[in-house]
């Protein structure tokens, strides 16, 4: 089974309830928001010069987005204590105490999410739309408080991160309906973050977090025209975060500009005594990823070329063919290289996530208390629930995951040898070091395609990031130009905790190519 046959990221309401109408309008707000773009340093900025304060930066952009997100529909639920957070960060920084750079920052998170807080934690699912308020934070959640961030509120997204169907359409959930791309709004986001990534591209925030297991950071920051960054396996906690795989879910940014990633990352990154995998995070990770944005960061360095993901989409190969002349004009050596053991892996990979999905919802599931305690009860909560919860896809990746036996399953840890030894040691390792490379480049995939509730995702083109999400390294995606009005991006990618490297080519390319361009959320082509 292929691997797009699995996980094609999630669904869309109807064709119609979701472009009902749209064609035949045009925009009836003005996009001349006055955030628009803004960076977090310009944010702090404005705070620190007392031009404004964090609670009217929080209450423009609730503003923006009960004036845009009717378009987008990328905001599943605000929180009601953002302006009370956002006053008392207020208070803080007149007394003399700013926290770090995120301090009153608004920020847009995944409902994938846990929160104790007012807002409901549901992976998009009604199944736990009534289910108990977490007992905790998400570690992840508890830093971003503790940093200062004000979290507006969470986003839509492919609902339980796109593993349920496999002929599901990106960025609908039965709770929150379909997301549409800022770009062309009859046109898919992509997913799972599809809130995160439609939502922070089209300035409803300032900053975003999404959650990837195979793609679903870097394919909707992609599509949306953002930079997405997913992070090695190990160095920001799952604890808190409604599970696919613990081999390899990770939480990280969604902004529009590499320097605002790589703040956010640096505030992620921690060791939870509740995660065992992020023991070595301190030592692996900084708290401060910014000093490695170095705009001469391509000079010396070797890059291979993945040119597997290179001929089998002409329009995608006209935008990132001219820019690989950027990385030579900024000193960088390019060497053209295969993966050997490309697209021997997906079958093992989607046995692994079978197996470590049913043992690790189950997992949260109990932990979480409420009506649902394993996967077992969700299947059978949908088929009661199935006008709303399966009226265009049905559950065919549950019923699977179901039927698997536990971890200690001999099948189950073959499946996980095999691979992580083919995109690890035989894969990235192995072609790293045969060409002393720093890094690899490839296209992130392709352009949005027409949301399509009979078909699914349809006419999706794949870019290269399977394999670096199931060795459980790390990735970064970047703008790199636009096919007829859609963007379209270039992945960074290469070994374990290898992020401070991939972010200084990332923001040297960045800062020689400035190819991200304000969405004008056209309704459809004309």
């Amino acid at each position: 089974m292929k691997r797009r046959e699995f996980i094609q990221l999630a669904t869309v309401t109807s064709l119609a309830a979701a472009t009902e109408n749209i064609s035949a309008k045009t925009p009836t707000f003005d996009n001349q928001f006055e955030f628009n773009e803004i960076t977090i340093g310009e944010l702090q900025a404005k705070m620190q010069n007392r031009e404004f304060s964090a609670k009217e930066i929080a209450s423009k952009y609730l503003a923006r987005i009960k004036e845009i997100d009717g378009k987008l529909n990328s905001v599943i639920e605000q929180n009601p204590d953002a302006l009370k957070i956002a006053e008392s960060l207020d208070a803080e920084r007149k007394s003399g105490k700013v926290r770090s750079p995120l301090h009153g920052i608004p920020i847009l998170i995944k409902d994938n999410i846990d929160t104790a807080d007012k807002m409901k934690t549901t992976a998009g699912s009604l199944a736990l739309r009534d289910a108990p308020t977490p007992l905790q934070d998400a570690f992840i959640v508890k830093q971003l408080r503790e940093a200062g961030a004000v979290i507006l509120g969470k986003t839509n997204l492919s609902e339980w991160a796109n593993f349920r169907s496999s002929h599901s359409s990106s960025g609908w959930s039965g709770r929150g309906g379909q997301t549409r791309n800022p770009y062309i709004l009859d046109r898919n986001p992509c997913g799972s973050s599809s809130g995160t990534g439609s939502a922070i591209s089209g300035n409803l925030a300032a900053i975003g977090i999404g959650t990837e297991t195979d793609g679903s950071i870097i394919c909707p920051s992609s599509t949306c025209g953002i930079v997405g960054i997913k992070p090695s396996l190990g160095l920001v906690s799952r604890n808190g975060i409604i599970p696919i795989a613990h081999s390899q879910d990770t939480a990280g940014p969604m902004c529009r500009t590499v320097t605002d990633a790589a703040i956010l990352l640096g505030v992620l990154v921690g060791t939870d005594p509740n995660d065992s995998i992020t023991a070595q995070a301190g030592k692996k990770g900084f708290k401060d990823y910014t000093k490695f944005l170095n705009k001469d960061g391509l000079r010396g360095k070797r890059i291979g070329v993945a040119r597997q993901t290179f001929g089998k989409n002409d329009k995608i190969d006209a935008v990132i063919e001219p820019q690989l002349q950027v990385f030579k004009d900024g000193g960088a050596t390019l060497i053209d290289v295969e993966f050997p053991t490309n697209g021997k892996f997906g079958d093992a990979e989607f046995d692994v996530l079978l197996y470590e999905f049913k043992a690790d919802l189950n997992k949260y599931l109990t932990n979480r208390g409420g009506k649902h305690k394993t996967l077992g009860d969700l299947i059978k909560f949908n088929e009661e629930n199935k006008a709303k919860e399966m009226p265009f896809f049905g559950q065919e990746i549950f019923l699977m995951a179901e039927k698997k036996a536990d971890l200690n399953d001999r099948k189950y840890r073959l499946a996980l040898q095999k691979s992580k030894l083919l995109t690890q040691i035989q894969g990235i390792d192995a072609v790293m070091d045969k060409n002393k490379l720093d890094a690899f480049i490839a296209p992130s995939g392709g352009v949005a395609w027409m949301t399509d509730l009979v078909n699914g995702d349809c006419g999706v083109f794949e870019g290269m990031t399977s394999i670096a999400a199931v060795a459980g390294y790390s990735s970064i995606t970047v703008p790199a130009g636009f096919v007829q009005g859609l963007p379209c991006g270039l992945s960074i990618f290469g070994r374990a905790f290898s992020e401070s490297t991939l972010i200084s080519i990332a923001y040297a390319f960045e800062q020689m190519t400035k190819a991200r361009k304000t969405p004008q959320f056209l309704p459809t082509y004309s």
